[in-house]
């Protein structure tokens, strides 16, 4: 049994229970608030969420090698695939968790009805414990650059044309890159689940994406652990639409996050929209990053994919 401890508004502790269904792995969730706080961090080496438990009685943090580690005890249903469609896989799920997670920030705590919704539903009703919370939603929107008005406009732009990219692809392929999920459809139920399809001003956007609705609320958990993925140079149009989004807005933002973690700066300053934009160095950014070069590098055949990297001007981000 596993026991999976995070928050049900929480982007990431999502994104693993969806790979935990997938998985069908035999597990308890178990909210943070209502556990014992300080032994999980101590015992995980981090305050944040999700952590999980392993029937080892090891307590781990970090989705992404959570969930390598798990496509080994769960082969026949990894998320990961092997080969050059994992390091696709791995790609496209680094953009949402690196760069798409800015716009469930922005969408929480810019918007005062979704900031009251969340912050009273992570303090369990208490006042004074939500209006601690929202005081901290707008420094978390300065740190990942969507404070201006024109950053708030493009960063829900960018996120409505992956809406509609979703719409389509779902109605041709049970997932997002064919008819079986990988850690992608992990990461983008992750959002709709904790953030985009619960908070109440972006559910009102995501509800005109009927399919999309569907596939989050119902659809995507009754995969029975079969199908197909659709083979590369091609993938699915859903997948071509990410890599496109991501030369002009991923690409940008972690190299340069890269060049501040090695000058040891706090911050740094890119153009995203047509717009000088400033954003808080993090490591874990750049942490992220170098796991996708890894995986990469380790392939002993990725010609195919580094040919649609170059097509897409993400070569020299990803493969060095």
């Amino acid at each position: 049994m596993y026991k999976l401890y995070g928050g049900e508004l929480s982007l990431f502790t999502r994104k693993l229970e969806a790979a935990l269904i997938f998985y069908g792995a035999e597990y308890e969730f178990v909210p943070k608030a209502q556990a014992d706080a300080a032994l999980i961090e101590a015992r995980s080496g981090t305050h944040q969420v999700p952590v999980l438990l392993t029937p080892e009685n090891w307590m781990i943090a970090d989705t992404t090698p959570i969930m390598s580690m798990l496509d080994g005890r769960f082969p026949a249903r990894a998320m990961f695939p092997k080969a050059e469609l994992g390091g696709l896989v791995h790609i496209l799920e680094e953009y949402f968790d690196e760069w798409i997670a800015r716009v469930m920030v922005h969408y929480r705590w810019h918007y005062p009805d979704s900031a009251r919704f969340a912050s009273m539903r992570m303090a369990l009703g208490n006042q004074e414990a939500a209006e601690r919370v929202r005081a901290w939603g707008p420094r978390a929107c300065r740190a990942t650059g969507t404070e201006s008005p024109r950053q708030r406009e493009a960063a829900e732009a960018e996120y409505v044309r992956l809406l509609e990219a979703a719409e389509k692809q779902l109605q041709q392929t049970a997932f997002l890159l064919g008819d079986r999920p990988t850690a992608l459809d992990c990461i983008v139920l992750g959002g709709l689940r904790a953030h985009t399809n619960m908070d109440p001003d972006p559910k009102q956007v995501v509800a005109n994406f009927p399919t999309v609705v569907d596939w989050a609320q119902r659809r995507a958990d009754s995969w029975q652990g079969v199908g197909e993925l659709a083979p590369l140079p091609q993938s699915t149009p859903f997948a071509r639409h990410v890599l496109s989004e991501m030369a002009t807005t991923y690409v940008p933002f972690v190299m340069a996050n890269a060049d501040a973690q090695r000058a040891g700066a706090k911050a740094f300053h890119i153009e995203v929209y047509d717009e000088d934009v400033s954003f808080l160095s993090r490591p874990y950014p750049e942490q992220s990053r170098q796991m996708v070069v890894n995986r990469l590098a380790a392939m002993d055949t990725k010609d195919t994919l580094t040919e649609l990297l170059e097509r897409y001007g993400l070569a020299d981000v990803l493969n060095a």
